[in-house]
């Protein structure tokens, strides 16, 4: 049977979007396609009649840091193992290329976008949970009368339920924008999982914290979990419990840890693990990222840097 009927490549964003607009319900944009050429193949997706592969637009696979305003950007159609070699990236969001280094095997990462990532609304998706403690926002292109008008949002704008985001016929994801860490700064990742023929992760955890120089409390903290919920998830009450506390005092510890528990929605998969054992792996990814995250605040070393 015929997957799709044809196959373009579009070299700028308005030829991507008007491409998509001769078949608003039945075209569907492609990148790494390790999502989509699968579901298509295994019929859990209908046939449809044009794929539009935006890897031939220069504006969508570019990282660059914005000199007139203090953002880092990155194209929709960045693939994951450019994100875990970028030396930018490992030194301004650590938290990201850690959560792209564990994404499938390096032929996976090496054509995988952070766009595609995003845009399956997976609550497990690692680049996602990466994005969400770097408090990013996402770049929408919308077609209107032959012209693309760009807005940003924050990122959990474009999640409606597992595996659905809120784009529109004429609508595409095009960059993520995030805040470089400053003096006192730094993010950290990490998950656990269960090897299964891929890695199916269990729970993974991403942490960014700013502290106080003089008093060495929290200043700021963002604090994201997968599979925490139907969408990508942001433990805001644990945040708010980590904010003016010493995180390496052990009991302000356990608070934080008690508010991401009570606010996580956790469920049992057979495949991966109990709701009860999720519920504790809580408590071992955040002590562990947070020692980690303060150790370098300290250190002042960027990821890939002497130990």
């Amino acid at each position: 049977m015929t997957r799709w009927r044809s196959y373009h490549t579009p070299s700028t964003v308005e030829e991507a979007l008007a491409l998509l607009a001769q078949h608003p319900e039945r075209a569907r944009i492609v990148a790494g396609g390790t999502d989509l050429l699968l579901d298509l193949e295994l019929g859990h997706e209908s046939p449809v009649e044009m794929l539009v592969d935006i890897t031939h637009i220069p504006q969508l696979t570019q990282i660059q840091e914005d000199d007139r305003e203090p953002w880092i950007q990155i194209g929709a159609a960045v693939t994951h193992g450019r994100i875990e070699r970028d030396p930018t990236l490992r030194r301004v969001a650590t938290c990201l290329v850690e959560a792209c280094s564990v994404v499938g095997g390096p032929q996976v990462r090496n054509v995988a976008t952070l766009g595609g990532n995003v845009a399956h609304a997976l609550p497990a998706a690692d680049g996602t949970v990466g994005l969400l403690a770097l408090d990013a926002q996402v770049q929408i292109a919308t077609w209107r009368e032959g012209q693309v008008d760009y807005t940003w949002h924050p990122l959990p704008a474009v999640f409606a339920g597992p595996g659905r985001n809120t784009l529109q016929p004429g609508q595409m994801l095009t960059a993520f924008r995030f805040r470089p860490p400053g003096p006192g700064e730094a993010s950290a990742f990490d998950r656990i999982m269960r090897p299964q023929g891929v890695a199916l992760p269990i729970l993974g955890a991403a942490v960014r914290l700013g502290l106080d120089p003089e008093r060495g409390t929290v200043a700021h903290a963002t604090i994201a979990l997968g599979p925490a919920g139907p969408v990508p998830f942001r433990a805001t009450a644990a945040e708010q419990a980590l904010r003016g506390a010493d995180p390496t005092d052990l009991r302000a510890v356990e608070q934080v840890i008690q508010a991401a528990q009570a606010e996580a929605r956790l469920r049992t998969s057979r495949h991966r693990a109990s709701a009860a054992y999720r519920h504790e792996m809580v408590a071992v990814l955040l002590r562990r990222l947070l020692r980690r995250t303060v150790d370098r605040i300290r250190t002042a070393v960027p990821l890939g840097g002497p130990t």
